[in-house]
């Protein structure tokens, strides 16, 4: 299951940029991704709307388990780490200082990547605690649709899913829909499209697939800046600028 947190920080970000820092800042093919010490990168994947996700594991944390760093054209903006059922084990926006970590006592139903590899759904109901004193309840679904794709030259497949998240109180906070992929063989989840909502009434749409992927020995391995759409994010970004000056 895709951290739901990843797409509302973009966003966020976009919107209290300025509408205009991305187009201030080139990119640097050559700049390379480095794993802390005692960690390992193991891929790199370009993805639409120009952001870029390096894969790593480290010694220390018990087997299974992998960290994903997320950056676009401003740098790393998130850090992500999931277990071997791809549970959100902890999760590290860099833009705000929130650090969130899952709650094994108190979730009831916990997402299992076996589960939905054998039986094509798998509900989870889980729980996450943050360094701010926040409970987040999520509540959801993924859910096989039975087909399959190939992005350059990885096979993957097809899932759709849908979560609402709920405060300690169980009041509605937001909910999610759309479509992701997956990879058995790497026990992964990729983003595809989705659909976000909130209790104040923002919606808000995004499309962030993989484009390309990276291993060693691959040209573009560990590459930590983004290629993919930029240009257009750029564009769009200036366009909201115009907007923005227009309307004051």
């Amino acid at each position: 299951m895709h951290d739901e947190r990843l797409t509302w920080v973009k966003l966020a970000s976009y919107m209290l940029a300025g509408f205009g820092a991305l187009s201030a800042l080139p990119a640097h093919a050559d700049d390379l991704f480095v794993p802390p010490p005692g960690c390992a990168l193991t891929m790199t994947v370009q993805l639409r709307e120009c952001q870029v996700a390096n894969h790593f594991q480290c010694a220390s944390d018990p087997g299974g388990e992998r960290w994903i760093s997320y950056a676009d054209g401003q740098g790393e903006y998130f850090l992500s780490r999931i277990d071997h059922q791809t549970r959100w084990v902890e999760s590290i926006s860099l833009e705000t200082g929130e650090i969130d970590y899952l709650d094994v006592q108190a979730s009831a139903d916990h997402a299992s990547f076996d589960t939905l590899l054998d039986a094509g759904r798998d509900d989870y109901d889980f729980v996450t605690l943050n360094n701010f004193g926040e409970t987040r309840r999520y509540v959801g679904h993924d859910q096989l649709t039975g087909q399959t794709v190939t992005i350059d030259g990885v096979p993957l497949e097809r899932s759709e899913f849908s979560v609402k998240t709920l405060d300690g109180a169980g009041n509605f906070i937001s909910s999610r829909s759309g479509l992701q992929f997956i990879s058995r063989k790497m026990r992964v989840f990729f983003g595809d499209s989705e659909d976000y909502k909130n209790a104040f009434g923002d919606e808000a749409s995004s499309a962030s697939p993989p484009a390309s992927f990276a291993f060693p020995g691959d040209a573009g391995f560990g590459a930590s800046t983004p290629v993919f759409d930029c240009d257009m994010m750029m564009t769009q970004l200036d366009m909201g600028q115009t907007r923005w000056k227009a309307e004051q």
